[in-house]
């Protein structure tokens, strides 16, 4: 009798590797941002027939705007092109689309793809996919304090209102689970700053594959080893 998988609901992953993957087939790091592109719509459709709900991807980091000005333009321009081709994909497989992360750097042009994305998409019903885009975790915390902070002072709540979950609702993911599941690829061992704040409780899984190799049966080995770890939460297991 096969043993039935438990799969995680929620998986985040770190797409790593893209430069290095183009630079050993002797590619410049662009190539390797084109493909890791394309990758992301295939583990997005693989990911929902294995029967997770939620995926989220980190994209674009607040300190990725460090990288040099052509990588960060070739970047942005990638980014145009996804939102295009994440509508359509959206479309196609149902899928609910929602961009975290502090969007006011970004050009005005992308701001408006990436509102018409999630109003194109609000009512699906498939995958609930996130891309985190200009997005640090401690640049969320301190935009969560700030919120709430100006609320206190306006007298809308008081101090000793603010509990956890009223904090977590002051995020960029307030209405999505905690990531069950963070996967980062070409053998990084870091979260480099990436849901600081969500991933208190997560399995984390790194694999040596970069980002543009990831497949479906990688995304397997994933959920492969996530159902062989014993997830208690601190708790005793009945």
């Amino acid at each position: 009798m096969t043993e039935e998988k438990n799969v995680p609901q929620h998986v985040a992953i770190i797409l790593d590797g893209n430069g290095r993957w183009a630079k050993s087939k002797g590619m410049p790091r662009n190539y390797g941002h084109v493909q890791g592109a394309k990758t992301v719509e295939v583990i997005c459709e693989e990911a929902y027939r294995m029967g997770i709900q939620y995926l989220t991807v980190y994209a674009f980091s607040t300190e990725n705007w460090n990288r040099p000005a052509d990588e960060v333009e070739a970047l942005m321009g990638l980014l145009r092109n996804y939102m295009k081709t994440c509508l359509k994909t959206a479309a196609k497989n149902n899928m609910c689309v929602r961009v975290i992360g502090e969007k006011s750097r970004l050009d005005e042009d992308i701001r408006r793809r990436i509102d018409e994305l999630e109003n194109a998409t609000r009512d699906n019903t498939g995958l609930h996919f996130q891309i985190a885009i200009n997005y640090g975790g401690r640049d969320e915390i301190v935009r969560a304090v700030r919120k709430l902070a100006a609320q206190v002072k306006t007298g809308e709540i008081a101090p000793e209102a603010i509990t956890e979950q009223r904090f977590d609702d002051a995020l960029d993911t307030a209405g999505i689970p905690e990531p069950d599941l963070l996967i980062r690829t070409c053998n990084e061992q870091r979260i480099s700053n990436f849901l600081l704040w969500q991933l208190a409780y997560t399995e984390f899984y790194f694999t040596p594959v970069a980002w543009p190799d990831f497949s479906k049966e990688e995304l397997e080995k994933a959920v492969e080893a996530y159902n062989k770890r014993d997830r208690r939460y601190g708790l005793v297991k009945e």
